[in-house]
């Protein structure tokens, strides 16, 4: 088969493809989270990235995070399996009660930090979820499960990503083996076994890189400058950027489902020119 042909059988998208797919590389580019957490303190970014959390803080969040990730997708999809059809996800409830659970673990600076991580990770995972089933994707299909999680390492490109596999598309590729490895073993095992090797990899790399953001959130509530901005004010920064995350991947996802893998990716790197 010669290019030409080849070329024919990749489907074009049509111009309404093209402005949810603009849309879309909008909200998954632009801003990085840590610009919009030094935003929201009124404190230069590299103030607050230079923030060094105390050792027994880190490791708090570190151990958290973990732990979190292996308990709450299952918590936070048990009731949205209960759904039929595609609703509207509902991201304001989510932000409503992030915001209280952001409140009530700031009331205690960093010893909330063990009580808050947990509750906080299972409704930003609720509200990705949430967003994933909206697209039309089906929550028991352990792929999806597992495209959630990969929600929780993107973060837009920061002010250094000048290179054309920077961003979205380098978040995913990241781990793709990890998750194509760990969504086989779910399909055999369940979401249940999440003891096997290829789960056990993949929530570690996830860990670690979500981790890192709630290092920062926990780096700039620690920020002198920040005065009266409370945990709920961060953590409403937190679900709305991961929301806006989730409705660009699964927007993306959504036409690589309709019209190939192949075409959205020449046409998301054709927006950026």
């Amino acid at each position: 088969m010669n290019a030409v042909a080849a070329t024919e059988l990749v489907p074009l998208l049509g111009e309404p493809e093209l402005d949810r797919l603009r849309h879309a590389r909008k909200l998954l580019e632009n801003p990085g989270l840590a610009a919009q957490l030094a935003n929201a303190v009124g404190a230069p970014m590299e103030y607050v990235m230079a923030r060094r959390l105390p050792a027994s803080v880190t490791r708090l969040i570190d151990t958290t995070t973990r732990k979190a990730l292996e308990q709450s997708l299952r918590v936070a999809t048990a009731t949205l399996r209960k759904g039929d059809g595609r609703p509207a996800a509902r991201t304001r409830t989510h932000a409503v009660a992030a915001a209280a659970a952001g409140a009530a673990g700031g009331a205690f600076g960093f010893a909330g930090l063990a009580v808050e991580l947990p509750i906080t990770t299972t409704m930003i995972l609720r509200s990705i979820a949430d967003i994933a089933r909206s697209h039309g994707e089906d929550l028991d299909d352990p792929a999806v499960t597992l495209a959630c999680f990969e929600v929780l390492t993107m973060g837009g490109r920061s002010a250094s990503d000048d290179g054309a596999e920077s961003g979205y598309f380098a978040a995913r590729a990241v781990l793709a083996h990890q998750v194509a490895a760990a969504a086989e073993y779910i399909a055999a095992h369940g979401l249940a076994a999440n003891g096997g090797p290829a789960i056990v990899q993949l929530l570690a790399s996830i860990a670690s890189r979500f981790s890192v953001k709630m290092g920062q959130k926990a780096a700039a509530q620690a920020v002198p400058v920040v005065g009266a901005v409370s945990g709920a004010t961060l953590n409403t920064l937190f679900m709305r950027h991961f929301q806006r995350m989730a409705e660009g991947h699964f927007t993306v996802r959504a036409l690589e489902r309709s019209h190939g893998a192949v075409a959205v990716r020449k046409a998301y790197d054709a927006l950026a020119l």
